[in-house]
């Protein structure tokens, strides 16, 4: 059984390096935009989702606070409540 979750475990490894070193090719000049919106922000940096995209939001606001940037979580329903 150790042997089997080894070579799933290496697999999923190997499979997610594959797909992490196609990444740098897929950027293009929405990436620039982006970065620069973010750069260029006078305020503070609102970050909002829902799901797993709004953890990742919340994970993305904590970053960009913690390094200079001015930045929060909005959860979209309770921005849309009031």
């Amino acid at each position: 059984m150790s042997d089997f979750l080894l070579e799933a475990g290496r697999k999923a490894l190997l499979l997610e390096l594959q797909e992490a070193s196609s990444l740098p090719d897929r950027l293009d000049e929405t990436f620039v935009q982006a970065a620069n919106a973010v750069l260029n922000c006078k305020g503070k940096l609102i970050v909002s989702g829902m799901g797993k995209s709004g953890h990742i939001g919340k994970k993305l606001a904590a970053t960009f606070a913690s390094t200079g940037t001015p930045a929060f979580f909005v959860h979209p329903a309770e921005a849309l409540h009031g």
